[in-house]
């Protein structure tokens, strides 16, 4: 039986053109490491993401990127968040580095496109906050100096009609959307034996308060909605490819370098997860732990 891998990392040259040739498309997955419940494993928003990622590249085409656990986290709001939800605990388990230094990641991530050829990319994150508002911005600074067809989203976005099929795409942080989402995914990283009962005093590890609504079988649905709509996408941008008379090409380091100088670092004080108080959360108080990175810098 021949083998249906999508993930780059994990597939043989020969494979890896072959699924270039069938759909010039690439997938990539962001989240980090952070707490999410006692319940599921630390990785969630990368392994949910990655996981939405691959099973819609088995669907509808294309290759899925080595996911990237390093995201945006420790600053500003994450910061006055993190010191309510998770509280004042000795190891935290993050993967965060500040926002500057994932989007430049990304913007590396974007060039590797470029360089292999490919007609359209979509970028998920998993994790969730101002950071994916930020992404589709800094996607829109960057598409006119490459080639690649663009687009950003939070999983949440292709989440239609949601958790109780009554609206739009929705999202929380290790409640009952995001442990169904990892359970149907990843069934070995949830735990669902591992949650408190009702009474016990926390914060849990910023578990979400409606967690015990969680349902294996409903992230299976969620998921296969995703996947929908992810396919939708990925038709709209390959359409979008194939009317470029000439498409730009980013393929060297120093191009990137440009891009970056030109394109995005100047605006960068300008993105959400740059401002001191989005959504007007307070600081964290003096002597806690989420106070030594809450500060953003001015660069």
């Amino acid at each position: 039986m021949a083998r249906r891998e999508v993930r780059w990392e994990r597939m043989f040259p020969d494979e890896l053109e072959a699924a270039f040739a069938d759909r010039p498309l690439v997938w990539f997955a962001y989240g980090l490491c952070e707490p999410h419940g006692p319940q599921n494993a630390v990785g969630l928003d990368a392994l949910k993401a990655h996981a939405i990622a691959c099973a819609a590249a088995r669907a509808h085409g294309g290759i899925v990127a080595p996911p990237d656990y390093w995201h945006i986290h420790e600053i500003s709001g994450y910061a006055s968040w993190a010191h309510k939800n998770v509280g004042e605990v000795e190891r935290t388990w993050l993967t965060a580095v500040p926002p500057w230094r994932h989007f430049n990641n990304v913007l590396y991530q974007i060039r590797a496109a470029e360089c292999a050829g490919f007609h359209a990319a979509i970028l998920i994150t998993g994790h969730y906050g101002p950071n994916w508002q930020d992404l589709k911005t800094v996607l829109e600074w960057v598409q006119p100096h490459v080639g690649v067809r663009l687009y950003g989203l939070p999983d949440f976005e292709a989440n239609q009609p949601g958790f109780d099929g009554g609206g739009r795409g929705t999202g929380d942080h290790a409640g009952k959307v995001e442990t169904s989402l990892l359970w149907a995914l990843e069934p070995e990283c949830v735990d669902v034996s591992r949650i408190p009962p009702v009474d016990a005093p926390g914060p849990h590890f910023a578990m979400g308060v409606n967690v015990r609504e969680s349902n294996r079988l409903v992230g299976e649905r969620m998921v296969a909605d995703e996947v929908r709509w992810l396919g939708e996408k990925a038709d709209e941008l390959m359409a979008a490819y194939a009317q470029l008379e000439a498409p730009s090409r980013m393929l060297t380091y120093a191009d990137t370098e440009r891009v970056w100088a030109d394109a995005v670092a100047p605006r960068l004080n300008t993105l959400k997860t740059m401002q001191q108080h989005w959504e007007g959360r307070e600081p964290p108080p003096e002597g806690s732990i989420w106070r030594r990175n809450w500060e953003v810098p001015k660069l």
